[in-house]
């Protein structure tokens, strides 16, 4: 699959998150959602991205912003990562790739998610992609990115 594009409603799906439920992307319209994807759980640099996003937590849910992390881990690894780090938003396992595929951001030789990140807004759609994410200041792109749309 390819990637979609600014613009677009941001397709959705239903993933089992860390905490063994379902999570229906559409079920968050209403709130920007950011949704960002990442290679694998306790890495240097998802783990960095993670406990940004977790500092970060006030300003964000302050802007009407609920986070969504999503790799190709399972939920066991999902559920120790996000509690070793105390992380406060939902992470995706989408072990089977599905959700990966269908945001076209599977790396192609070992499958596991590329680093990119969405910018959902409360309708449901896809206002900024960053598909070349620096983890340094990324969580202050998204948030500069978020008062200039006026979202």
């Amino acid at each position: 699959m390819t990637m979609p594009e600014v613009g677009q409603a941001a397709p959705d799906f239903i993933g089992i998150t860390d905490e063994n439920t379902k999570l229906q992307l559409n079920s968050l319209k209403g709130k920007i959602v950011i949704l960002y994807f990442y290679p694998r759980a306790y890495t240097p640099g998802c783990t960095k991205e993670a406990c940004s996003f977790r500092d970060n937590m006030i300003r964000l849910v302050g802007m009407g912003v609920k986070v969504v992390g999503v790799s190709t881990d399972s939920v066991k690894r999902q559920a120790g990562f996000k509690d070793k780090h105390g992380l406060e938003f939902p992470l995706i396992a989408d072990a089977d790739k599905k959700i990966v595929k269908l945001y076209g951001v599977q790396q192609a030789m070992v499958g596991t998610a590329k680093r990119v990140t969405f910018l959902i807004d409360r309708d449901g759609v896809i206002r900024h992609i960053w598909s070349k994410v620096q983890v340094a200041g990324h969580v202050d792109e998204i948030i500069e990115k978020i008062e200039e749309l006026k979202l």
